[in-house]
């Protein structure tokens, strides 16, 4: 069986490597020079257990995220062959209600706790699955004298400790790429933009094109993991998104910290378009502030090919005013001059969800990020991931999809 995996990023990647190993033959293609090299390397890679989600009444959302979290590293162990505990992970999160929260610390806190007790009962039969954290310790509320020491008290409301941790995106790719290029079954097609494609007789056919021109690909099954991508070929076959969307531009500020610095902590700002701190073990920092990192908006079904990488002066406005707004809140980054800083990085890329109206609006349904997974016609499967946490779970549920149903014929 040969599958035609369409998108080079952490989705596409993942299924072309769950199909691989189950014996399928697999042609991965992606538009750019190197397979994951933009969106994916542009976030903080958190592996998100659901605590950023009190927009969420409901808990759907919180509940899809944890199913991902916890087969996010047991799905790196088997494919990759490297112990979770071997990547760059960051400090564990702590959650900070900031004085403009859409939700006030209470409701907040509340929210955290129930959470915590679900990825507990999720957790029960996979103690180790999380990175090999303990998930059973209690979340800790902080002390108006430890939030003193970390925060500042004028704009931090409430501060909870969680066991959630982020994934170095950069570190991750590589040994992602490493494993694709070596594995016997995965043949990799990069600058390759795809055109469109079609199904006829239950087989699918794709057209691609490079700078050589327009070229054919036949295949049994196709997997549509394009990211900013994915709407305009669905329609292309007929697939009619039948509900709002937004594309974000958004970026993230990383460095690597000077040593006689001392470390932030990782601190995810709730709930609202605020930003986060992530301090990853091997010195690395991402920092993001949503009201100047948030650059642009589309509802086109393609939006604009976005720059990864902002040029200036717009690079240096990120840096200045992302590094201003933080250290306002985290007062141990106050003393750093980010001009100053070595590899300072602006980098970003579109942020693809459901919603007609941004996080600023309570009722956004950017709030609820449950209404993704796998849609499957015939042969032509279109996996809408969500977040970077729910690739590796949505790549298991599409290719067993597809290796089942051959088995089944």
């Amino acid at each position: 069986m040969h599958v035609g995996v369409l998108g080079g990023g952490l989705q596409g990647c993942c299924v072309a490597l769950a199909l691989a190993e189950r014996g399928a033959r697999v042609t991965l293609f992606d538009k750019n020079d190197t397979l994951l090299s933009r969106a994916a390397v542009a976030n903080e890679g958190k592996i998100h257990l659901g605590y950023m989600y009190a927009g969420d009444p409901t808990l759907s959302t919180a509940k899809t995220m944890m199913a991902g979290a916890l087969s996010f590293a047991p799905f790196l162990e088997r494919y990759l062959g490297r112990r979770a505990q071997s990547f760059s992970v960051s400090v564990p999160a702590t959650y900070v209600v900031h004085r403009d929260s859409q939700r006030g610390p209470e409701d907040v806190c509340a929210y955290l706790k129930t959470v915590h007790r679900l990825v507990n009962e999720a957790a029960e039969e996979r103690t180790e699955a999380y990175f090999g954290k303990d998930l059973s310790v209690p979340l800790k509320v902080l002390s108006a004298a430890e939030m003193e020491t970390e925060f500042d008290p004028a704009i931090v409301l409430a501060a909870v400790s969680t066991p959630e941790i982020a994934i170095n995106p950069v570190a991750l790719a590589q040994t992602v790429r490493n494993c694709i290029s070596a594995h016997p079954r995965i043949e990799v097609h990069c600058n390759h933009t795809v055109i469109g494609a079609k199904q006829e007789c239950g087989k699918m056919t794709v057209l691609t094109e490079r700078t050589t021109g327009p070229s054919l690909h036949h295949f049994d099954h196709v997997v549509n993991a394009l990211w900013d991508g994915r709407f305009a070929l669905n329609e292309s076959l007929g697939y009619r998104v039948n509900r709002p969307w937004l594309h974000r531009l958004k970026y993230g500020v990383s460095f690597r910290l000077p040593e006689e610095v001392r470390p932030p902590p990782s601190a995810t700002v709730v709930l609202g378009p605020f930003g986060e701190v992530v301090t990853y073990g091997d010195g690395v920092i991402y920092l993001t502030w949503y009201p100047v990192c948030l650059q642009a908006i589309s509802t086109d079904v393609k939006p604009p090919d976005w720059d990864t990488y902002p040029g200036e002066p717009l690079r240096s406005r990120i840096l200045k005013e992302t590094f201003r707004a933080v250290s306002e809140i985290v007062p141990s980054l106050r003393d750093l001059d980010p001009e100053e800083i070595p590899e300072a990085t602006v980098k970003g890329g579109a942020i693809v969800a459901w919603g007609r109206t941004d996080i600023y609006d309570p009722a956004s349904e950017l709030h609820r990020r449950f209404e993704i997974g796998v849609t499957t016609d015939g042969s032509f499967h279109s996996v809408d991931p969500g977040k970077l946490t729910m690739a590796p779970y949505f790549a298991e549920i599409c290719a067993e999809r597809i290796c089942r149903g051959r088995l089944e014929r």
